[in-house]
């Protein structure tokens, strides 16, 4: 199977299926020094660990990582960071009448269609779990980051049809309700809506917000390698994202060019900034110095109780319940998975940018 790896010089590839054995990930790149325990990405799991409220799947797991290489006395040592997350909870067989249908909404048919045959339970590389490794990986790019001044931060801007209000605007509250709103209002809205979806055993979908801080100018690559294709590819990679947009995003091709350029201004230190951020922090595929913003639009469970129509592998029209133990909204859990993908994505290409000055190469091996 191909395309299980994703970066260029901080590369990660992941590995494992949502009943397998385990799960885990692979990173190449990593500079030798960074201080890292299993504590340090155990904090981020956390995040994205089922069971910790009515609105995520009841399959209980600790998630528990483990650092099988590449640190040594608490520092990595610049060789290739083995993790890995074991399954504990494994419930195959309520998956087991599937296998002779393809669930609406899921990867089952084009599976079949690709490989001639599937793992059928619990959806195997398809599977929401899958994003452990993302995550554990996103965890180590995100402590590197921060020892440059660099901060990643996403949350759940809208749930259905409730968004949060920017006057309301709070990142501790996320903290305070189970869909990771910056806002207690809109969260008490959401939480009814969905208990709402559920009583009629439906799902809904929603968006994520990041906000990348401290990322300097230059970083990105004018064509192929953008900052904001990167971004576009690593988001998009994640299971249920159907849309993305950076910025305005869909609203600059409705408005003027006038109201959409940012202005730039001479700062008080000299630098340059800008007196608005419409462009979400990327010019021309390179960062601009101010703060990235981008979004991502999850689709609703595919997974519902509720009866669907679809055919099964001889033929057949049938209706059919999804029974098993299935998240109701993917958002709340994958505001971790897109701050790490983040992470991962603004650390390759900055490493990447340290080679495009040849003034910065001198300077940096003392020439």
């Amino acid at each position: 199977m191909a395309g299980s790896t994703f970066g260029n010089i901080f590369s990660i590839t992941t590995w494992g299926e949502s009943h397998g054995k385990g799960i885990g990930v692979v990173i190449d790149g990593c500079p030798a020094g960074l201080s890292l325990t299993e504590e340090d990405i155990q904090v981020y799991l956390n995040r994205r660990k089922p069971g910790q409220s009515r609105f995520t799947t009841p399959r209980k797991e600790d998630d528990t990582v483990e650092i099988l290489s590449g640190v040594f006395d608490g520092r990595t040592t610049g060789t290739p960071i083995s993790l890995m997350v074991r399954n504990t909870s494994q419930r195959s067989k309520d998956y087991s009448e599937i296998a002779s249908y393809y669930r609406p909404g899921h990867a089952d048919y084009t599976y079949d269609c690709k490989y001639g045959f599937r793992d059928y339970t619990g959806g195997g590389r398809s599977s929401g779990r899958e994003t452990i490794g993302r995550v554990a990986a996103g965890a180590v790019a995100a402590k590197l980051l921060q020892e440059l001044g660099i901060t990643v931060t996403a949350y759940t801007r809208s749930i259905g049809p409730v968004q949060i209000n920017e006057s309301r605007f709070d990142l501790s509250e996320m903290e305070r309700n189970a869909v990771n709103m910056p806002d207690a209002e809109a969260a008490e809205q959401a939480m009814a809506y969905l208990d709402a979806c559920r009583t009629k055993e439906d799902s809904c979908g929603g968006v994520v917000e990041c906000v990348v801080k401290g990322v300097p100018a230059g970083v990105g690559d004018p064509c192929f390698d953008k900052l904001s294709a990167n971004l576009a590819k690593s988001i998009c990679s994640i299971g249920a994202v159907k849309g993305f947009e950076i910025g305005d995003g869909f609203l600059a091709a409705r408005s003027c060019g006038s109201e959409n350029n940012d202005a730039f201004y001479m700062k008080e230190d000299g630098s340059v900034g800008k007196k608005t951020n419409h462009a979400g922090g990327i010019l021309g595929g390179i960062s601009d110095g101010s703060d990235i913003i981008f979004r991502a639009a999850f689709k609703p469970t595919p997974s519902i109780s509720a009866l669907q129509h679809t055919v099964n592998k001889t033929g057949e029209d049938i209706e059919v319940s999804i029974h098993g133990r299935h998240d109701p909204i993917i958002v709340p859990r994958a505001v971790v998975v897109v701050e790490c993908m983040a992470a991962i994505t603004v650390l390759d290409r900055l490493l990447t940018a340290m080679t495009s000055r040849m003034d910065l190469i001198k300077e940096f091996w003392g020439r």
